[in-house]
């Protein structure tokens, strides 16, 4: 569904500035997403977690401070995001695409995506393979923007489509990223959509909370 060749080099571009830009773009709402998501994934009390897609490792560093007794793993396709993560201070990472996980089945109590499963090359195989890899009863998070159906939508398809380019164009320098990272976010599926789809594809008891009015959302589901 994506194009993993460019989506890869387009992180690699970006990601000295990857983490400055987040926080800018989003007004410091993702912080608050994350802090969210530390909180229910603390709640399932895990012993292994492994975060898919980390990126810089933001999410990696709040479920590490959130839950100090268990064991976390931060795993991404591109070496030069993972690094940040390694001099943030995630304490355990490994350089892994989610298409091909080394990972053995059944090894984690709780995997998490932030922003990152939207960006695979396969939604659906992505997702088997993490159903794969998490334990019969253990918890799949997904956290990543969606479309809002309210007042928000149109000036959120205005921020996105026109501001959300430019204003990370001029930010970073790679303006053509960040349009082919917003052009995914209106192919994704959302809300019961994508419920179902992570119902097809692994595991059961599918449910989302939208946040910010449905501009993201988190979605969590137990591995069949």
């Amino acid at each position: 569904m994506q194009d993993p060749v460019f989506v890869k080099d387009a992180f690699a571009k970006i990601a000295d500035r990857y983490v400055s830009t987040n926080h800018v773009l989003s007004v410091g709402t993702d912080i608050l997403w994350r802090k969210k998501v530390g909180n229910i994934v603390k709640s399932w009390n895990p012993e292994k977690v492994l975060d898919m897609a980390t990126g810089t490792g933001d999410l990696a560093l709040e479920i590490q401070k959130k839950c100090p007794d268990a064991f976390v793993m931060a795993a991404d396709f591109t070496p030069e995001m993972l690094a940040h993560a390694d001099r943030r201070g995630v304490k355990h990472t490994m350089v892994a695409d989610g298409m091909a996980m080394p990972f053995q089945d059944d090894e984690y109590d709780v995997l998490t995506v932030a922003f990152g499963l939207r960006n695979m090359e396969d939604w659906g195989t992505a997702l088997r393979e993490m159903s794969r890899v998490v334990k019969p009863g253990g918890h799949l998070l997904v956290l990543d923007f969606s479309l809002p159906d309210n007042v928000l939508a149109k000036p959120y398809g205005f921020y996105l489509n026109k501001v959300l380019p430019k204003l990370a164009g001029i930010l970073t320098g790679e303006r053509g990223a960040f349009e082919y990272l917003a052009g995914t976010i209106e192919r994704f599926p959302s809300g019961e959509k994508m419920n179902a789809f992570i119902e097809e594809h692994g595991f059961k008891d599918a449910t989302w909370t939208p946040l910010s009015g449905g501009i993201a959302a988190v979605y969590t589901a137990v591995a069949v």
